[in-house]
């Protein structure tokens, strides 16, 4: 039966810039954001019967107010529509959007512009746009992909429900940690079940062989060590600094380079393929374009999505698509401000109906700002628990808008008057 599309017009839409002060404690601290304060734009979107929708994509402290005011921008594409109408024809809607004359010359399809299920496979496909990946990817064959992985999905979903998701923790390794903490945490996560541990890495490499040497030591030789330098490195320096840490047995070297540079990363996948080091990448990598020539070049071996980064899910669904046609195992980015909630649902997703497979995949998780969200994830025994509620996990809590809207917010104001953080400037008061 079809959906009612009385009273779902969409009438209103709210933009807030939330930013938590991270960078008080070092946390995501790493080689290129040395005092990152964890933030998003958070929307929330509500049509004329009444009902809500959330929604926030990640950002870093005073980029948030260029993100917030680009959403602003883009209301006259959605107020006014009916959600109903949205949902039938989605890509359509998507690329409405993203290709808006005006608009797409800040893209086309990358930055700003871009930031901002139980379907059949038909359905599903139907929400992706195709354009520009048809050389790897075709719709019709997605619909067959997905219609031959039908048969075992209600065991798969037993099984995730059962014993949940694989996680990893980078919360060993952030750059402004002290040696003794980082024992700390090391002890805390490998008493909690954790089996992956991930260390920042790229600004000098003889106190990058020190620290990921304790990691080593405290973590034991039979865990895995990850290492990510956050594209600190040219392509040359990145293999010479990695070919250095080989000893210690990274899994991967993740964001080495420039996230754009593709041959880049092909030819540091290939000179670290002795050393039997990955390359992941894929946080910040614009669209499925980018993508699509990472999977091509051999570029990456860990797919790393990030679910605020590019044009929504249903661009995140194509990625998947083609890392599943090139075999290559998705890892979602995690951590930053409501990722971890989002990318479960995803990785679940891909276990259900694509991959069928959890074998050398993981979900990054770092413990922070979870305790702001109605419906935060959940992580026992170093592993994701299968979320129970509809949605997608992005709805804050009405006492962390308060606390947390920038500058106005309670906890702003305290933290500003007892000078922990400076005045905002003209177009971060406008912006709040």
């Amino acid at each position: 039966m079809p959906l009612s599309r009385n009273g779902l017009n969409i009438v209103d839409i709210d933009v807030q810039d939330v930013r938590f002060p991270t960078s008080l404690g070092g946390h995501g601290s790493d080689a290129l954001h040395t005092d990152p304060n964890y933030s998003c734009a958070y929307v929330t979107t509500r049509t004329e019967n009444g009902q809500q929708g959330y929604g926030l994509t990640f950002t870093c402290g005073r980029g948030t107010e260029i993100v917030v005011l680009t959403i602003r921008s883009m209301k006259k594409f959605i107020l006014g529509r009916n959600a109903v109408d949205i949902f039938a024809n989605f890509s359509e809607f998507w690329r409405t959007i993203t290709n808006d004359s005006q608009m797409r010359w800040l893209g086309p399809e990358k930055g700003v512009v871009h930031f901002s299920s139980d379907l059949t496979p038909e359905e599903l496909i139907s929400t992706i746009d195709f354009r520009y990946i048809t050389d790897v990817i075709t719709k019709e064959e997605a619909i067959e992909i997905l219609k031959s992985k039908q048969n075992g999905k209600n065991e798969r979903e037993k099984i995730l429900k059962e014993k949940g998701y694989p996680a990893y923790t980078t919360q060993v390794g952030w750059m402004g940690y002290s040696d003794e903490f980082v024992k700390e945490q090391c002890k805390k996560y490998l008493d909690m079940g954790f089996t992956h541990f991930k260390v920042k890495v790229g600004r000098d490499v003889k106190d990058d062989y020190k620290r990921c040497s304790l990691v080593r030591k405290y973590i034991g030789d039979d865990k895995f060590l990850m290492v990510d330098a956050n594209q600190a490195w040219s392509v040359e320096e990145a293999i010479e600094w990695m070919k250095k840490l080989a000893p210690l047995k990274p899994m991967w070297i993740e964001e080495p380079t420039s996230p754009d540079d593709i041959l880049g990363h092909a030819a540091i996948s290939k000179a670290l393929q002795p050393y039997n080091i990955g390359v992941a990448t894929g946080e910040m990598c614009a669209n499925r374009v980018i993508f699509k020539q990472l999977l091509q070049s051999n570029g990456m071996q860990y797919c790393q999505i990030d679910s605020a980064r590019v044009g929504g899910i249903n661009e995140i669904l194509a990625i998947y698509l083609m890392a599943y046609k090139f075999n290559v195992k998705v890892c979602p980015h995690a951590g930053g401000v409501g990722l971890c909630e989002m990318v479960q649902h995803l990785q679940a997703w891909d276990f259900v109906s694509l991959s069928g497979s959890m074998e050398g995949r993981l979900i990054e998780y770092v413990d922070q700002q979870h305790e702001h969200f109605y419906d935060p994830c959940i992580v026992e025994r170093a592993r994701y628990i299968a979320p129970k509620q509809p949605g997608y996990s992005t709805q804050f809590l009405p006492e962390t808008l308060k606390k947390f809207v920038y500058p106005h917010g309670s906890e702003w104001k305290r933290m500003i008057n007892e000078g922990m953080f400076p005045e905002p400037d003209e177009a971060e008061l406008v912006n709040g």
